[in-house]
C-alpha cells in the first residue's frame, strides 16, 4: 500500500532575521548594562550628560535585554518551533515580515525616547503611549501568525512547547494592554488611568508576570524543544510537562503582590502573593527536573557538546532562581531583602543564568540550520563563550547577594537609643567593592557575547553557507 508523500515548505527567513538580531541586541543591551554598572562604581561616567544618566539609561538596559534580546530570541524560536512541530508553514510571509520590522521599530523607539527622559516610569513598561500602541499592533499580528499556523497544522498533536509559547503570547497581550491603559496629554506624555495603590498593584501584576510569562513561560517553550533536540532524546515525562504547564500558568498570575510587601497594599493581598509564590516552587522545579532528567543516559554528551552545556546550566539557574524567588517572597525574609541589591542579584540569576543561557544555546542550535550547515564555525569558541558566561553570571550574582544582605543588615541596625547605626551613605560606601565585582562579571559576560558574534559571523561567511529563506522537506 503506497503512502502519500507530503512536501512541506517552511519559512526560515523571519527565523534567521530574529536569530541574528538576538545576538546584535544582546550585545547592545548588555553593553548598556555594563555602562550603568560602571556608573555605580565611578559616577563620573555619566559625563554630566542627562541622556547618559543612570536614571535614563537603566530602563534602556532593561528594555533592550528583555524585549530586544529576549524578545528576538522568543520570536525566532517560537516561529521555528511552531512550523517544525505542526509540520506547517507560517500562514503569511508578509505578516511575518511585518512582525520583524515592527518589533525592530519598537526597539528603536525605546532607544530614542528613554535616554530623552520620555517615560511612563512603570517598571518594564516605561515606553510611552505611541510605542505602546505599536507594540499592541505587532503583538496581535504575532498572535494571528502563531495561532493561525497551529490551526493549519498537519500534525494532529500540539506539542507542549507550543502550549508554553501560546500562553506567553496571550498573557503578555492581556498584561500589556491592562497595565498600559493611559490618558494621553501630549504626543509623548500620558497618565495611567489607575491611581495610587491600585496603580502599584496593576503595575506589579504586570511586572512580575512579565517575568512569569515573557521571561519564564516563553523560554520554557524553548527548553521543551531544544533540550530534547540537542540531546537527541524525548522529553523525560510528557505527562509532567502538561502538569507543569497548567500548574505554572494557574499560579504565576497571583504572585505579583510580593513586590509590595510592607506597602499601602492591603495585608491580605500581600499575604496572597506570598502564599502563591511559595506554591509556585512546585511546578517550577517540576519543569526543571523534567528538563534535567531528559539527559538520563546522555550525560556524557556534556563533555563534548557546549551547546547542550548552555541548555543544562540554564536549567540549573532556573531551578536556583525559582527557589530563591519564593524564599524572598516570605515577609520576614523580604524585610531584609527589600530594596537591596539582593533583589538585583535574584533578577540576574534568572536573566543571565536562565534566560540568556537558554537563548544562547537555542541560537547556537539554530544558526547552522538557517544557513544550511552542519555546525557552527568553531566549537572551541562556543566552549569559551560558555565558560565566560558562567563565570560572569556567578561573579555578578555573588557580588549582589553579599551586597544585598550587608545592606539589609546595615539599614536595620539601631543603637540603644533607637537611632540608626549607619547612614545610607555608609551602606553605599560599603557596597563599593560589590559594585566593582558586579561590573567585572558583566564585562566577562559581555565578552562572551562578543565571542558569539564573531563565531556567528565566521559561520555565515563560510563559502558553503547559504542563507535559507525557505526549506522544503518531506513530512
Amino acid at each position: 500500500m503506497s503512502k502519500e508523500i507530503n512536501q512541506i515548505t517552511y519559512n526560515y527567513k523571519v527565523v534567521r532575521q530574529f536569530a541574528i538580531m538576538t545576538v546584535v541586541w544582546g550585545i547592545i543591551g548588555m553593553a548598556v548594562g555594563v555602562l550603568i554598572a560602571a556608573q555605580l562604581v565611578w559616577p563620573v561616567l555619566n559625563f554630566d550628560t542627562p541622556w547618559l544618566s543612570f536614571g535614563r539609561i537603566r530602563p534602556l538596559h532593561t528594555n533592550a535585554v528583555i524585549f530586544a534580546f529576549g524578545g528576538s530570541a522568543l520570536f525566532a524560536t517560537s516561529l521555528y518551533v511552531v512550523q517544525r512541530t505542526c509540520q506547517a508553514r507560517l500562514i503569511s510571509d508578509s505578516l511575518a515580515s511585518f512582525i520583524f520590522w515592527g518589533w525592530q521599530l519598537v526597539i528603536v523607539g525605546a532607544v530614542v525616547t528613554l535616554p530623552m527622559g520620555l517615560t511612563s516610569a512603570k517598571e518594564y513598561a516605561e515606553l510611552e503611549w505611541p510605542i505602546d500602541v505599536l507594540i499592541t499592533v505587532v503583538w496581535v499580528a504575532y498572535a494571528v501568525l502563531f495561532f493561525g499556523t497551529i490551526m493549519k497544522r498537519k500534525a494532529k498533536h500540539i506539542y507542549v512547547a507550543n502550549w508554553f509559547f501560546g500562553a506567553f503570547i496571550i498573557t503578555v497581550a492581556i498584561l500589556h494592554i491592562g497595565n498600559s491603559l493611559a490618558i494621553p496629554v501630549t504626543m509623548w506624555k500620558s497618565y495611567s488611568i489607575y491611581a495610587g495603590t491600585v496603580d502599584a498593584m496593576i503595575q506589579w501584576w504586570y511586572g512580575h508576570n512579565a517575568v512569569g510569562f515573557f521571561l519564564t513561560a516563553g523560554f520554557l517553550g524553548i527548553m521543551y524543544y531544544f533540550v530534547p533536540k540537542q540531546t537527541n532524546r524525548p522529553i523525560y515525562s510528557y505527562r509532567l510537562s502538561i502538569v507543569h504547564f497548567w500548574a505554572l500558568i494557574s499560579l504565576y498570575v497571583w504572585a505579583g503582590s510580593h513586590h509590595l510587601h510592607y506597602s499601602a497594599l492591603p495585608d491580605w493581598a500581600q499575604s496572597a502573593g506570598m502564599v502563591m509564590s511559595l506554591i509556585l516552587l512546585a511546578p517550577s522545579w517540576g519543569g526543571m527536573i523534567n528538563g534535567m532528567m531528559t539527559l538520563s543516559g546522555a550525560w556524557h554528551k556534556l563533555r563534548t557538546d557546549p551547546i547542550l552545556r548552555f541548555l543544562v546550566v540554564s536549567l540549573s539557574f532556573y531551578g536556583m532562581s525559582t527557589f530563591e524567588g519564593p524564599m524572598m517572597a516570605i515577609k520576614t525574609v523580604n524585610a531584609l531583602s527589600h530594596n537591596t541589591d539582593w533583589t538585583v542579584g535574584h533578577v540576574h540569576s534568572g536573566a543571565l543564568g536562565w534566560v540568556a543561557m537558554v537563548s544562547i544555546g537555542a541560537i547556537y542550535h539554530l544558526i547552522p540550520k538557517l544557513f544550511d550547515l552542519k555546525e557552527m564555525y568553531s566549537i572551541s569558541m562556543i566552549n569559551l563563550h560558555f565558560w565566560l558566561a558562567t563565570a560572569g553570571t556567578v561573579l555578578y550574582i555573588a557580588a549582589m547577594w553579599v551586597n544585598g544582605i550587608m545592606q539589609g543588615l546595615m539599614w536595620r541596625a539601631v543603637n540603644e537609643d533607637g537611632t540608626l547605626t549607619y547612614s545610607f551613605v555608609e551602606s553605599l560606601e560599603a557596597s563599593h567593592m560589590g559594585y566593582l565585582v558586579r561590573m567585572i562579571g558583566g564585562v566577562i559576560f559581555l565578552a562572551g557575547m562578543l565571542v558569539m558574534a564573531v563565531n556567528v559571523w565566521l559561520t555565515v561567511k563560510q563559502q558553503d553557507a547559504k542563507a535559507l529563506d525557505t526549506v522544503t522537506e518531506t513530512a
